[in-house]
């Protein structure tokens, strides 16, 4: 397949069971047995606070659903990092920063994947991030307790993962 031309999609990069490159495939065409490729981003602040995003209303998957701050799906072309650093200023208007890379997670539940997380430590008020609208519906920075107290409350507001995604960075001050 090729992807020149100016209204050309990038493609998703699809991996084997190892997290090894096997092929591309368009967006909107993945079967069930494909796996891809996520970088997400974990940010906190120095409150020990940690920033979510609840997903725009039309997304296609989990709509109006807080989650991470930062994700988006690997592209041909784009490592991880690269990703990671393109969707935080995508998303969030963050520019130049310089994420620590965190644990790779595999998901296997509706959705076939490798997450590689990353930390970043930032100190902003929600007014100072630029949301990119069409993705991101508002960004909220959470205490610890209140989020832990929500997931158990209410956990369909928040992504399927979202639990699994606490337990891993409960140490991350």
């Amino acid at each position: 397949m090729d992807k020149k031309g100016s209204d050309a999609k990038p493609r998703i990069v699809i991996v084997d069971k190892n997290d090894k490159l096997i092929g591309y495939k368009k967006r909107g065409t993945l079967d069930k047995e494909d796996i891809y490729r996520v970088s997400a981003l974990w940010i906190t602040n120095s409150k020990n606070e940690i920033l979510l995003a609840r997903r725009h209303r039309d997304k296609k998957h989990h709509p109006n659903m807080w989650g991470p701050a930062v994700a988006g799906t690997v592209d041909e072309g784009e490592s991880y990092e690269d990703n990671i650093i393109k969707e935080a200023e995508e998303e969030l208007g963050l520019m130049g920063v310089k994420p620590t890379l965190g644990p790779k997670r595999e998901t296997k539940d509706e959705f076939h994947h490798f997450t590689q997380w990353y930390t970043l430590v930032i100190d902003k008020d929600v007014s100072e991030f630029k949301i990119q609208e069409d993705e991101v519906e508002e960004v909220k920075w959470f205490k610890k307790e209140e989020l832990i107290k929500s997931l158990n409350d209410s956990s369909e507001m928040f992504l399927p993962t979202m639990k699994e995604y606490v337990k891993i960075f409960k140490n991350i001050k």
